[in-house]
């Protein structure tokens, strides 16, 4: 396994914080950057990071897909721009693309960033009681059914030229893992959601990112569910919950109820051998409102975090 961290694509402190952790696997986001999935954007980004001793071996970042979600006009060319990316990822050998299916219409979605955690520290979480109070997204005619059906479409097109391009498609689940969220229905919420999608392609590169928070928020148990899946894990966001798909903390790695050296050794019995990487660390003293310490991505909580999963490693 090799342990990672999410990077933004040009040198900052996280970077040389990043080496001094001994940590040569990165992940990038690209943060809303115009057209980044054409060759010439990310060759020069894959150049960067090698030029500063790292191997940028996942894209975590999605192009717009919400045409395609939803099955309206324009999906077609949603499709090709996934299909550029892929084979552009293919060339200059970036192994996997995480994304989440409806992270567009409505996305990630947590109803708390500062909840008392351990000596002040502050943690992130959901409470499915707020979204009572929202309107309905405007997207929320949209049924369970469709969803299938439009997922299925894009898997059809895409899975294929991941196949070609020898590049991981490792789908993210829906966060939080409930459906329906803002009156909009959601397709990857459980282990049986996973099973069907896997079923829809018979291929290798048709994979899996375990988030561990979310497999934890459905109730399954993390070994078994790394046991059943096996090959098909090809990313893993090491993190864990307090809580249920209604209602969750995202806590520090060492205090939540999974069993994490168990998590690790699970991996290792289904031989993954790719990038695993903290993620939704609680925000320390001292770390402010910046961007780059923005809730869940803030540096100190990284810091313990990846000597913890060293530490489980070793």
């Amino acid at each position: 396994m090799q342990p990672a961290l999410i990077l933004p694509p040009r040198p900052d402190e996280r970077w040389t914080i990043a080496k001094q952790l001994g940590v040569d696997s990165a992940v990038v986001r690209f943060w809303g950057e115009e057209e980044w999935w054409e060759f010439d954007h990310l060759q020069r980004t894959v150049a960067r990071f090698r030029d500063h001793g790292f191997d940028l071996d996942v894209v975590e970042d999605r192009p717009p897909m919400e045409k395609t979600v939803l099955g309206e006009d324009g999906r077609d060319e949603e499709i090709e721009t996934v299909k550029t990316l892929i084979r552009n990822m293919g060339r200059l050998d970036i192994d996997t693309y995480c994304w989440v299916w409806t992270e567009n219409p409505v996305g990630v979605v947590r109803t708390s960033d500062s909840l008392p955690g351990r000596g002040g520290s502050e943690m992130i979480g959901f409470d499915s009681e707020w979204l009572e109070r929202a309107p309905d997204h405007p997207a929320a005619g949209i049924t369970e059914a469709e969803l299938r059906e439009n997922l299925e479409y894009f898997l059809d097109r895409v899975v294929p030229v991941a196949e070609v391009a020898g590049v991981n498609l490792a789908l993210h689940p829906d966060d939080p893992p409930r459906s329906p969220i803002r009156g909009v229905p959601r397709i990857v919420t459980s282990v049986e959601d996973y099973r069907w999608i896997l079923d829809l392609h018979d291929s290798p590169r048709h994979g899996i990112t375990f988030c561990q928070g979310n497999f934890s928020a459905m109730g399954a148990d993390i070994p078994e569910t790394i046991g059943e899946f096996g090959d098909r894990i090809h990313f893993v966001h090491f993190r864990d919950v307090a809580g249920d798909s209604d209602s969750f903390v995202e806590t520090w790695h060492d205090e939540g109820p999974t069993d994490m050296k168990a998590a690790i050794e699970a991996y290792r019995e289904v031989g993954f051998d790719g990038p695993i990487r903290p993620d939704h660390v609680p925000r320390m003293v001292g770390e402010d409102d910046r961007e780059e310490a923005m809730a869940g991505y803030t540096n100190m909580g990284r810091l313990f975090a990846i000597g913890y999963i060293q530490g489980l490693l070793e």
